[in-house]
């Protein structure tokens, strides 16, 4: 390793002469790009956390990993989005160690879920227990792939949908995986990542995962961290959400389900005769369904309040009876599996399952702890949560301030913990903690970030993009359209939407804050662009994520056909299509929190008692965030053009919509809707006859 100072090897490697360069001719330093660098260098000799905000088209990615890999250090990468995690496995990490000559071991770990269980692939050829014989035909062909696979990935076998109904019979969780105790151990592909982690240089996770692992280890730090002196968290801005999720208590009539289903798979196959495996499991399974069915029925999603002894709209008297029937069938299932526990691992472990569910069944009996906040989960499942407020508190004691430990790989390798350590050696010198994204607050502090996350004592550095807004995009608000509370707002978003399909061909996605203006607007846009048989309408939950955006990128490439997307949730980020297939993005109102969400309402309430204004300090902050990474889709290059039409004229009408306009990029203003349509359909007589326009 050079001695030379680490801030002038990374200096050095974005110079117009340096490595970079000379392996990608097309590579050119930004002045961004080696702002953060620089902070990130410095971060790595000093230790401390540093908090980047880097617009799009800086090049964080590049920009934290070339400090990380000439520092020489072991480094955890961790993402929100399996896309990016493999992304940066796949084709960044080897990329930039190519470029700068470093012999760097690299290794990616997901949730066990993500892996081939091999023990419960062979449970599952007893094909009168799977689900439907789609299941049965797609088991054949895992069965083939597993004698081929290295990895046990099942995100490399081909025509396995990742919402596949077979997927819970192959896969392992942290309830039902036996552990060392597994006759499959050895071979355990979830031990051969873990074991290809412990001897890397840089291992690449995502948020779940971390807080996965934080969340089974109450005491001291997780067994993730300690040897690891660099941790770099990108798309950041999802660290707090996901946090929540892990750090509380949870139980789900999915979680009977597959207990269920579990113990009789286990039951018939390991000690058939020694209980009514049949009876018990079909007990659990009413009862679960019970459980739905008294929380709503159907599968209308949302959410209960639960700030009383019972979640609202239920007597105490119907929900302690609720609760004492799954306490009694729980009850019954530990004492069949008493007689069985000798007979195989499984039933030990299916009784741990048990005595846990017991206890969550107790601890939900009793009044949430102080800062947290209590609620039920509504879609296909009912979900019985229980969450802190925010994770500052965890990232100041257990992640910011906790010591490192020592422990030998060996331990870790025995360990038959869900989430087990990549290292275990401990770092001599002071950790540093990266975070980055591109939109993380809009104040100079990034308060909206920093404060939920134990952060407001982090450097922070904001990166505005290299991007030229005002030449490449346009921002429309329409003043005619009326407030989104009035019955015809989503009809004329969709009205609009048409003339701007027709305009530019396809070539637009609609961003919804809710799924029913998703499903009003997927119906209109398809009923009205019936007559255009070179237009699709794509809606979100007709296909994956990555099946609707490569359907929409093939739009471009097919020009007798384009496409339009209607999404809302998770398509506001993470939705990338760089060129022409995506000149139009619109949006039907400003992205609010909903107030009646049990999370959004507490955290309201303790900003009033402290004395600071929930609508100030809330939910406009959220509002900001959400809206620029809605916006943050449209302009992905250099040379890039497009349209970002706001259909909520509150943005230009009322005075904090100015803290909202001056979040946005410094686009052009459209002044009227026949301007605007002019102006698309100059833009499509542009991009189809040059190229360069």
């Amino acid at each position: 390793m050079s001695t030379e100072p680490l801030t002038s090897l990374v200096m050095a490697a974005f110079t117009p002469e340096g490595p970079l360069s000379r392996w990608d001719p097309h590579f050119q330093p930004r002045a961004g790009q080696t702002e953060m660098a620089q902070a990130v260098a410095e971060t790595l000799d000093q230790g401390g956390a540093l908090v980047v905000e880097a617009g799009t088209g800086v090049g964080k990615t590049f920009a934290y990993l070339v400090p990380a890999l000439l520092s020489g250090e072991r480094v955890l990468i961790s993402t929100a989005t399996k896309a990016l995690q493999d992304q940066l496995f796949s084709r960044d990490l080897p990329g930039l160690a190519q470029a700068l000559n470093l012999p760097v071991r690299m290794a990616l770990l997901k949730g066990r879920g993500n892996y081939l269980c091999t023990y419960r692939l062979a449970l599952a050829r007893n094909e009168a227990l799977l689900p439907d014989r789609q299941s049965v035909h797609l088991l054949a062909k895992v069965e083939t792939w597993a004698q081929a696979t290295r990895t046990g990935d099942l995100a490399e076998m081909p025509g396995l949908d990742e919402r596949s109904s077979l997927l819970p019979w192959i896969t392992s969780n942290r309830d039902n995986c036996l552990g060392s105790e597994c006759e499959h151990h050895k071979t355990c592909h979830v031990m051969a990542a873990r074991r290809e982690a412990l001897a890397a240089d840089v291992v690449v996770i995502n948020h779940h995962l971390f807080f996965a692992d934080l969340a089974v280890r109450e005491s001291g730090m997780a067994e993730l961290l300690p040897s690891v002196r660099v941790a770099i968290f990108d798309e950041a801005h999802q660290l707090n959400e996901t946090g929540v999720q892990f750090l509380g208590r949870q139980l789900s009539s999915s979680q009977l389900i597959d207990l269920s289903r579990d113990l009789l798979v286990a039951g018939l196959s390991l000690a058939r005769g020694q209980a009514d495996w049949q009876g018990l499991s079909a007990q659990l399974e009413l009862a679960a369904r019970d459980l739905r069915l008294l929380l709503g029925g159907g599968d209308k999603g949302g959410k209960l309040a639960w700030t009383t002894q019972a979640p609202e709209g239920l007597s105490e008297a119907d929900w302690d009876a609720m609760l004492d029937t799954l306490q009694g069938v729980c009850q019954q299932l530990l004492d069949a599996l008493e007689g069985a526990l000798e007979v195989a691992p499984d039933f030990a472990r299916l009784s741990e399952r048990v005595q846990d569910m017991l206890s969550q069944l107790a601890a939900f009996r009793e009044p949430p702890p102080l800062g947290s906040v209590r609620w039920v989960d509504l879609g296909h499942w009912a979900r019985l949560m229980q969450a802190p407020l925010d994770i500052a508190e965890t990232v100041r004691t257990r992640m910011l301030a906790a010591p490192a430990a020592e422990a030998s790989p060996q331990d870790t390798q025995d360990s038959d913990a869900d989430d087990a350590a990549p290292w275990r050696d401990a770092p001599a010198r002071p950790r540093s903690w990266i975070f980055t994204s591109a939109t993380l607050g809009d104040d100079a502090t990034l308060r909206w970030f920093t404060e939920p996350c134990g952060l407001s004592d982090a450097r922070v550095l904001k990166v505005q993009s290299p991007f030229n807004y005002a030449k490449q995009a346009v921002l429309f608000v329409p003043r005619e359209v009326v407030r989104p509370n009035d019955p015809q707002h989503t009809p004329q978003v969709a009205a609009l939407a048409e003339k701007i399909v027709r305009a530019l061909g396809g070539r637009t996605l609609v961003l919804t804050t809710t799924l029913r203006a998703l499903r009003q607007i997927g119906e209109t846009l398809r009923q009205q662009l019936a007559d255009a048989p070179g237009l699709e309408v794509l809606v979100q939950g007709e296909g994956s994520k990555r099946e609707l955006m490569e359907r929409f990128r093939s739009g471009d490439a097919d020009s007798q056909r384009g496409c339009v997307l209607v999404a809302s949730a998770t398509f506001w980020e993470g939705f990338d299509v760089p060129g022409e297939a995506l000149q139009a993005v619109i949006i039907d109102k400003l992205p609010f929190p909903p107030p009646n969400d049990p999370m959004v309402e507490a955290r309201g309430k303790r900003l009033e008692a402290q004395g600071r204004s929930p609508f100030n300090h809330y939910f406009l902050p959220e509002a900001v965030v959400a809206l620029k990474q809605g916006a943050g889709r449209l302009i992905r290059r250099e040379t890039d053009k497009g349209v970002l039409v706001v259909c909520d004229n509150r943005l230009i009408t009322t005075g904090y919509g100015r803290r909202l306009m001056d979040a946005l990029p410094p686009m052009a203003r459209a002044s009227s809707e026949p301007a605007l349509l002019e102006g698309l359909r100059r833009l499509t007589k542009a991009s189809t006859t040059d190229p360069s326009s």
